[in-house]
């Protein structure tokens, strides 16, 4: 079995990391009403987790924060094991 260190001896691979706030099951005529200023609402509470995928898989949840920079961020609040 590979350690972590063998695991990752290649740093240079990209990763597409993406968050999702939640869903929103909309109808085409819905979709093409939407302007400026429309509003989605997510299946999801403000203060729930947020989910987040590595290149398409779900590897953890967290937490959306506002940084030292003012930008956006996420705190990881727990991964997902793998299969």
């Amino acid at each position: 079995m590979p350690t972590n260190k063998n695991l990752f001896a290649n740093k240079d691979i990209s990763i597409n990391l993406s968050i999702t706030l939640g869903t929103a099951d909309l109808r085409v005529h819905q979709l093409l009403k939407l302007g400026r200023g429309a509003v989605v609402e997510l299946n999801r509470d403000i203060n729930d987790y947020v989910d987040i995928y590595a290149n398409d898989t779900l590897i953890g949840h967290g937490e959306v924060v506002v940084t030292d920079n003012e930008t956006i961020g996420i705190s990881v609040t727990d991964l997902v094991s793998g299969k």
